[in-house]
């Protein structure tokens, strides 16, 4: 017998995502590419600067760095507790993923699953596990959202604060999360279109400061 999720996977509550970015603090991205032009290295880059710990896992590129963040090939792999498993692979993929997160210790509290990627079987095997989940969706994108931060490429972030935005580091302008939401907003695709279009403002912004890039690595998952 099927055992009901605990959430609904069509339509997540804003404050089940904001839980969630609000309270991990490691993350390791599964697929992760050391391309600059790929969306797994954006959304890499992204959260490692908004000071979340990246672990990178790809086995291509194991045993070297990416982002000054050293590279493993598995999650069995990694020697120190991993909050949230984030996955850039196929859906397919992603139940031999969930066994390997399971048998971490301690076992990782999220599992989340990329754009595109959905697989409601390993996603039951995880939840019954005690495993939160959120599936098709970027955390990228949810971070830029529920900061409001997303609002500045101009889509209706449904978010709003009287707060103003504290500026950390290199002169980026970083959001908390404690946003209120509101009714109504910005449809996915949009959101999604405005995540591409801020990923290439931050290429162009690298490719300016030349002394902060890291050099190119090879490999591609």
């Amino acid at each position: 017998m099927t055992v009901p999720s605990p959430v609904d996977h069509q339509r997540y509550d804003d404050g089940y995502v904001r839980g969630i970015l609000n309270t991990v603090k490691t993350i390791a991205m599964v697929g992760v590419s050391a391309n600059t032009s790929r969306p797994s290295y954006f959304a890499f880059k992204y959260l490692l600067e908004r000071g979340y710990r990246m672990i990178p896992v790809n086995p291509g590129l194991a045993g070297q760095e990416l982002l000054g963040q050293r590279v493993y090939a598995r999650l069995g792999d990694i020697p120190e507790p991993v909050d949230m498993v984030d996955v850039f692979r196929a859906s397919q993929y992603v139940p031999a993923i969930v066994e390997e997160m399971l048998a971490m210790r301690p076992v990782p509290r999220v599992l989340w699953m990329q754009l595109g990627v959905r697989n409601d079987e390993a996603a039951a095997r995880a939840e019954a596990h005690g495993v939160k989940v959120v599936m098709n969706r970027c955390p990228k994108i949810e971070y830029g959202r529920l900061s409001s931060e997303i609002s500045w490429m101009g889509v209706n972030s449904r978010t709003l604060s009287s707060k103003r935005a504290r500026l950390a580091g290199r002169g980026v302008q970083r959001l908390s999360l404690n946003r209120v939401t509101m009714a109504g907003g910005a449809d996915a695709a949009r959101v999604e279109q405005a995540a591409v279009e801020q990923a290439r403002v931050e290429q162009k912004g690298d490719r300016r400061d030349a002394d902060l890039s890291s050099p190119p690595l090879a490999g591609e998952s």
